[in-house]
């Protein structure tokens, strides 16, 4: 419907706007990390559609580089009494406008850029994630 699924998040000392996001657990794929951690996030209940991207953003005050994998889906429900991430403050819907107002209380550079490649069409299939067994 227009909107877009953020979080506002405490992150060094300030309240930035994210997409939901996360680490990947030793056991779990993409895929799965990505619905975990939009539901652990949000409280919403996430199905991916499509890979939007893949991003790579060194951090300028360290030798950090994120890695960023982005998707695209559909929500399927949402648990409005499920307690958020610590760190989370609050899971919002807000228009391309609303989220970009201020680019300086994004997380990162990465927000505003998978926000204009979802309105840009930019779509990869999800097969395009390969998992290969260890050993």
């Amino acid at each position: 419907d227009g909107l877009f699924l953020m979080v506002a998040e405490q992150a060094n000392q300030h309240i930035v706007l994210n997409q939901p996001a996360g680490h990947l657990e030793a056991d779990e794929g993409l895929i799965q990390a990505a619905i975990r951690e939009t539901l652990e996030e949000t409280g919403y209940h996430f199905e991916p559609t499509a890979l939007l991207g893949v991003y790579v953003s060194p951090r300028p005050d360290s030798e950090v580089v994120y890695l960023r994998f982005a998707f695209v889906g559909q929500i399927t429900g949402h648990d409005s009494q499920r307690a958020l991430d610590a760190g989370i403050i609050a899971a919002r819907w807000l228009s391309r406008d609303a989220a970009l107002a201020d680019p300086a209380r994004l997380r990162s550079p990465m927000v505003s850029r998978c926000i204009e490649d979802y309105l840009s069409g930019q779509r990869y299939p999800l097969d395009l994630i390969r998992a290969v067994p260890a050993g």
